[in-house]
C-alpha cells in the first residue's frame, strides 16, 4: 500500500479546534483552509496523477470528542484505463464521542479499462455524527466505464449500521434491469448517527439513526444538482 494521506483532528479544554496531524499521502496532501467558527476545514489536494494501475491510495481520518471535521475536495479523481491492472482506494474513518465529520466528495470516474476496488470504512462512537456526499461516473463521456467493486461497512456505538457491497464489475450485468439499466452515475448523499429530518422520495432509512438518499442518471448535473438540494437541507438538521 503506498503511503496514506492522514488527517486528525481534536477539540482542546478551550474549545478550539486543531490539527493533530495533518500528513500527506502518495497521491494527496492535506491542506488547512481559512476555519469556521464551529469547525476545522482541510483541503485535500491532489499532488500526483491517478489512480493508474498498481496505485493503491489510502486515507486515514481520526476526529476526537466534540471535534468538527469539514473535508473539501478541489477536484474529484478519475480511474484511468489499467491496461490489464488494478487500483484501490480505500478510506478508514474514527469519529468519537460527539465527534461530527462533513465530508463533501466530488465525482469518481472510472474510466474504460480500470478496474477498481473502493472501500469505505467507518467507526463511529455513541453520539458521533458523519454527513458524507458521495458521487460514482462510470466512463468519461462516450465510455462505458471500466470495473468497479466499491464496498461500505459503518459501525455505530459498535453496531452496525450501513454495510453494502456494491458490485459493478460486470459492464453487462450492471446494464440489467433492475441493476443500473442505462444509467452511469450513481449519486448519494448519507447522514450516520443521526436522522434528518423532512421526506425525500428516495430516502432510506438505515439500520439505526441515519439515512441515505441515492440517485441514478445517466448524465451528471441533474444527480449533482439534486444532492446539493440534499446536502444542503440535511446539513442545517
Amino acid at each position: 500500500m503506498n503511503e496514506p494521506v492522514v488527517v486528525g483532528v481534536e477539540r482542546d479544554a478551550s474549545g478550539r479546534h486543531l490539527a493533530r496531524e495533518l500528513r500527506p499521502g502518495a497521491f494527496l496532501a492535506p491542506r488547512p483552509l481559512m476555519p469556521a467558527e464551529d469547525r476545522i476545514r482541510v483541503a485535500l489536494v491532489g499532488t500526483r496523477a491517478g489512480l493508474l494501475a498498481g496505485d493503491d491510495l489510502g486515507l486515514r481520518i481520526t476526529v476526537g470528542p466534540g471535534a468538527r471535521l469539514e473535508l473539501v475536495e478541489p477536484a474529484g479523481l478519475v480511474a484511468y484505463d489499467h491496461r490489464g491492472g488494478s487500483s484501490r482506494w480505500r478510506a478508514r474513518v474514527d469519529i468519537a464521542e460527539g465527534g461530527e465529520l462533513l465530508w463533501h466528495g466530488l465525482p469518481f470516474v472510472v474510466s474504460d479499462g480500470a478496474d477498481v476496488v473502493r472501500e469505505m470504512d467507518a467507526r463511529l462512537a455513541a453520539g458521533a455524527r458523519m454527513l458524507w456526499r458521495d458521487t460514482l461516473v462510470l466512463g468519461r463521456s462516450g465510455e462505458r466505464g471500466g470495473s468497479l467493486r466499491a464496498t461500505t461497512r459503518v459501525t455505530y456505538d459498535g453496531r452496525e449500521l450501513l454495510v453494502e457491497d456494491l458490485d459493478l464489475t460486470d459492464p453487462d450485468v450492471r446494464r440489467l434491469p433492475g441493476i443500473l439499466g442505462p444509467h452511469r452515475v450513481i449519486g448519494a448523499v448519507t447522514a450516520l448517527g443521526a436522522s434528518p429530518a423532512g421526506p425525500h422520495p428516495y430516502r432510506a432509512e438505515l439500520a439505526g439513526p441515519g439515512a441515505q438518499v441515492r440517485l441514478l442518471d445517466t448524465v451528471a448535473p441533474a444527480v449533482e444538482a439534486e444532492l446539493t438540494r440534499v446536502w444542503e437541507s440535511w446539513l442545517t438538521c
